[in-house]
C-alpha cells in the first residue's frame, strides 16, 4: 500500500512538475512573440522613417533645381541690365 501511494505521489509530482514547466515556456514564448512584435513595430517604424527621408530629400532635390533656376534667370538678367547701364552711359 506504501508503494501505490509513493507511486501516486511521484506521478503527481510529475504531473506537478510538467504543468509548471508547461506554464514556464508558454510565459518565455510569450515573452518572445512580445519582444519580437516590438522589434517589427520599431523595424516599421525605421523603414517608414527612412521612406519619410527619401521623399524630404526628394522635396529638397527639386527646390533646389528651382532655385538654381531662379538664380541662371537672375544672373541673365543682371547681365542685360549691366550691357543697358553701359549703352545709358555712352548716351
Amino acid at each position: 500500500a506504501v508503494r501505490g501511494g509513493r507511486a501516486k505521489m511521484a506521478a503527481g509530482g510529475a504531473a506537478d512538475a510538467q504543468a509548471r514547466f508547461g506554464h514556464s515556456v508558454k510565459g518565455l514564448l510569450t515573452e518572445k512573440v512580445t519582444s519580437c512584435g516590438t522589434d517589427v513595430i520599431a523595424l516599421t517604424k525605421q523603414v517608414l522613417k527612412g521612406s519619410r527621408s527619401a521623399e524630404l530629400l526628394g522635396q529638397a532635390a527639386r527646390n533646389m533645381v528651382m532655385q538654381e533656376d531662379a538664380i541662371l534667370h537672375s544672373e541673365d538678367s543682371l547681365r542685360k541690365m549691366a550691357i543697358i547701364t553701359t549703352h545709358l552711359q555712352y548716351q
